[in-house]
């Protein structure tokens, strides 16, 4: 889980300016093209063909505020991905449409909507900037398994009312930092419908004194999954991806464990940490996940 040391870390290094990488994204032209830097993907959709907006979601807890992006016609497989600690804003709306753009229905939830509309925060230097940690930490209380499992299956209930959905496809989902248990949350409290899961740099997979640590929860699931663990994580906890092994063998459910070369963040394209080559191999092994298995 990004921590306060991860950041102070992060802010001794060099400031990352992540406007360089969304002009890096809009240099490429087009979601095809973007999506074509990634081996083994398919189905993809151009810029100019995708739609998209924020929506309402209605849940037991009141109503989720989420961003929704898909190719403007036929029918295509559902992600929900659930973004890091500092929320849905901007650079998870480029990666959805990254995602969309190869053929997929994206649905990048607010996970804070219990305490507010999204963006909490505009990008990861406001979330620095301004007490982030603090707020975070107060809005992360109404997160527990139940709470997320809750609204999990309310979201990927509207996916499939959705005329863009292919409901005879399975549902991927995906989670950044506190994102990443949330993906096994989703695919157990779905588990005829989830298919894949993937979790970058999650934190909190592997609690072994909690009965609703996600690893517990694998052998409630029907997924295959990719678990991209940071190194600077795996250095604090370096039993944990052994832990996952052990419990995905046992639940006989397909999964990708690796330790990458980069710190916990790499992915998000806003991240202080963001390394582009590390993200893109993850990115490369998410889309063979889904382009698997949905």
């Amino acid at each position: 889980m990004c921590e306060r040391d991860d950041l102070n870390r992060m802010e001794s290094a060099k400031r990352h300016d992540w406007s360089v990488n969304r002009r890096q994204f809009a240099a490429l032209g087009s979601m095809a093209a973007l999506a074509a830097c990634t081996p083994g993907t398919s189905g993809m959709a151009s810029t100019a063909s995708l739609t998209e907006g924020m929506v309402s979601i209605p849940t037991a807890d009141g109503t989720m505020d989420a961003f929704f992006v898909r190719p403007s016609s036929g029918k295509h497989p559902a992600i929900l991905t659930w973004p890091d600690i500092a929320g849905l804003r901007d650079a998870f709306k480029v990666m959805a449409r990254r995602l969309a753009g190869q053929g997929y229905a994206v649905l990048v939830a607010n996970q804070y909507y219990r305490s507010g509309k999204a963006p909490m925060f505009s990008d990861f230097a406001d979330f620095q900037a301004n007490d982030g940690f603090a707020k975070a930490g107060e809005m992360r209380k109404l997160l527990g398994p139940d709470a997320i499992m809750s609204d999990a299956k309310a979201a990927i209930g509207w996916l499939d009312a959705r005329e863009e959905v292919d409901t005879a496809k399975g549902v991927g989902t995906n989670g950044y930092c506190m994102g990443g248990p949330f993906t096994v949350y989703t695919a157990a409290a779905v588990p005829a419908r989830v298919r894949a899961a993937a979790s970058l740099h999650g934190g909190g997979l592997v609690k072994p004194d909690d009965p609703h640590s996600p690893h517990k929860l694998l052998d409630e699931t029907k997924a295959a999954y990719l678990f991209a663990i940071a190194q600077n994580d795996d250095e604090k906890a370096p039993g944990d991806k052994t832990a996952l092994r052990e419990a995905a063998a046992t639940a006989n459910v397909p999964a990708e464990i690796e330790v990458y070369p980069a710190d916990h963040g790499w992915t998000v394209i806003d991240s202080p940490s963001y390394d582009q080559s590390a993200a893109e191999r993850a990115w490369g092994r998410m889309s063979e996940l889904y382009r698997t298995n949905l």
